[in-house]
């Protein structure tokens, strides 16, 4: 019996052991200019939980690293607390993945005027805000003429701006799907599926996580989206 319990002790410590070798690491490193103390956190989502995996005080030295370990490119945030009792525009969100990032920003234009290098995925997401960013600003052109009040719009011209930002908003939305389409080779596709575009018609939904290639279909956010359609159509 004794035998028995060791040996049923050393199969499960080498499974686990297995499972913690199925991740990687990843690095995150750079340099916040002028930064002077503060306490930088590296955090992701985990069981719909905002969770710190890593992190630094930071005291006259701007430069910092830090790590994580991650099966899959899924979404981190650098969050830098400047204890200046001001959470805004404190929180870089980026595409991590195994290997080296590299993040370079300044402490008073943190989240925007960051430059982050070393992830392919986070590349393809810069390339789908940068178009998406577009879209956004014509709905927002759109809302401020429809309420400027200078421009006393009379009731058909409301209706034409409304009819309007309802055919931008579906532009985006189909240039969202189509994104995910051509790029289902990358992590991003099932991402932009369940965090941009979830409601959309199941068709779309179900071609996306169809043109998924193995290793993406594999990934935290690609068995997230299986799972999604699934229960979509158990209900």
């Amino acid at each position: 019996m004794r035998k028995f319990l060791v040996l049923l002790l050393i199969a499960i410590i080498s499974v686990s052991c297995q499972e913690e070798n199925t991740k990687e690491t990843m690095m995150v490193t750079g340099n916040i200019k002028g930064l002077k103390k503060g306490t930088l956190y590296l955090q992701h989502i985990k069981d719909t939980s905002l969770t710190t995996v890593d992190s630094l005080e930071i005291s006259g030295d701007g430069n910092f690293s830090l790590q994580a370990q991650l099966e899959s490119p899924e979404i981190f945030y650098l969050y830098l607390n400047k204890k200046d009792n001001n959470d805004i525009n404190d929180r870089i969100t980026f595409f991590g993945e195994p290997g080296t990032i590299t993040i370079n920003t300044s402490w008073n234009t943190f989240d925007t005027n960051s430059k982050i290098d070393g992830s392919a995925t986070q590349k393809k997401w810069e390339e789908y805000q940068e178009t998406m960013s577009q879209f956004n600003l014509k709905d927002l052109e759109i809302i401020q003429t429809a309420r400027n009040t200078e421009l006393n719009l009379n009731e058909l011209q409301v209706d034409s701006l409304i009819n309007l930002s309802e055919k931008n908003v579906l532009r985006s939305y189909l240039y969202a799907i189509n994104f995910a389409l051509t790029n289902s080779d990358s992590y991003i596709a099932p991402y932009i599926a369940l965090n941009e575009v979830a409601d959309a018609n199941k068709i779309y939904l179900d071609s996306i996580a169809n043109t998924m290639t193995p290793e993406v279909a594999d990934s935290k956010y690609g068995k997230a989206l299986l799972a999604h359609l699934d229960k979509q159509k158990k209900n």
